[in-house]
């Protein structure tokens, strides 16, 4: 399966997961919590960190002012109106992250989104669910010269195979997430049989992840994921839509602590250890007499037994083929048996 950069970062199932912390909208239209978030993060010690580009009338027609989100009693409209920040504070935004050695990743939910994060000189695009299947602006984006990470929730396999279409005819690089977009998503609904599905389109595959906590994301990364996001924030007592499935600074610290372990952890043959014949020597069985034999007795279940530690010459496997045999040495009770005190 192929991998990509994204800067530094490389993004494959042969690599440690990269955990992407998704500041979103959760700084609520305010740089200055914007950048507070963005302390979080680093302190956490995340090397990459989300925003998103909303500008909000080529994002929306006038309509969106009549729609309400499942998590909002205001209407979209309204929520990403006092959520978005100017170009220059998400430049500013953009600098400051970078400033800190950590990688700026943005989606962008317009043709003019994506257009500002081009003219930034952004290293990769961020794709959302909703804009998964908004071939327009797929085409656009993936023309621009840099890898994508896309989510795919509310979409099909078929869907998506168009989105794949497009990106491979324009030589883009991507990974593809899975994603249920309730927030939060209860357990029931992750669906990570979805996520694993997307090995199909061979590219690398991850979850962007709507849950409470962090047991999705590790689930997913011990299935193979390459990337998990989740969204976060500062501190849990901010409000906003998206604060009840963010993760704070100790869970953003613990996820990146279990992407080290967990990609540890993955792969493997079932074979034992060259390290764990220390353990084999004491936990094995091997043929030990229980009673006394002498020259010429036959053994038998009565005058041989299997018992630790594993350091015999007679593993318990070969147990069977030695019931009947005659003993040709005497051999004293509690003694590992060898093929040479046998017949």
């Amino acid at each position: 399966m192929e991998s990509f950069l994204i800067e530094n970062l490389v993004i494959g199932e042969s690599h440690q997961p990269l955990v992407i912390p998704e500041m979103g909208i959760n700084h609520n239209g305010s740089l200055k919590a914007a950048l507070e978030i963005v302390d979080a993060a680093y302190r956490a010690g995340a090397k990459i960190i989300k925003h998103q580009t909303h500008i909000i009338d080529d994002e929306m027609s006038g309509e969106a002012k009549n729609v309400i989100p499942g998590n909002s009693k205001k209407s979209i409209y309204e929520v990403m109106k006092e959520c978005a920040l100017s170009e220059a504070e998400e430049l500013d935004l953009m600098k400051y992250v970078q400033s800190k050695g950590m990688v700026f990743l943005s989606t962008p939910f317009s043709r003019a989104a994506a257009l500002r994060l081009d003219k930034f000189g952004v290293s990769a695009f961020k794709i959302g669910s909703g804009e998964m299947n908004n071939y327009p602006l797929i085409e656009l984006i993936s023309k621009m010269g840099r890898p994508m990470i896309i989510s795919t929730g509310m979409n099909n396999m078929e869907s998506i195979k168009r989105t794949v279409e497009i990106l491979t005819r324009n030589n883009c690089k991507f990974a593809l997430l899975h994603t249920t977009n309730l927030y939060p998503t209860p357990a029931k609904f992750v669906r990570l049989g979805a996520m694993t599905r997307l090995r199909e389109f061979g590219v690398p595959i991850g979850l962007s992840d709507h849950t409470t906590n962090n047991n999705a994301c590790i689930a997913a990364m011990a299935l193979g994921a390459s990337v998990v996001e989740r969204h976060f924030t500062d501190t849990m007592d901010r409000t906003g839509n998206d604060i009840i499935c963010s993760m704070d600074e100790n869970e953003l610290k613990a996820l990146l602590s279990a992407s080290n372990e967990v990609f540890q952890m993955r792969g493997g043959e079932k074979a034992p250890l060259a390290e764990e014949q220390v353990t084999i020597d004491f936990a094995f069985a091997t043929v030990v007499s229980i009673a006394d034999i002498t020259a010429g007795q036959t053994l038998t279940s009565e005058n041989i037994w299997v018992k630790r530690p594993g350091t015999g010459e007679i593993k318990a496997i070969d147990y069977d083929n030695l019931i009947g045999k005659k003993a040709i040495v005497d051999i004293k009770a509690d003694t590992h048996i060898s093929w040479g005190m046998v017949q």
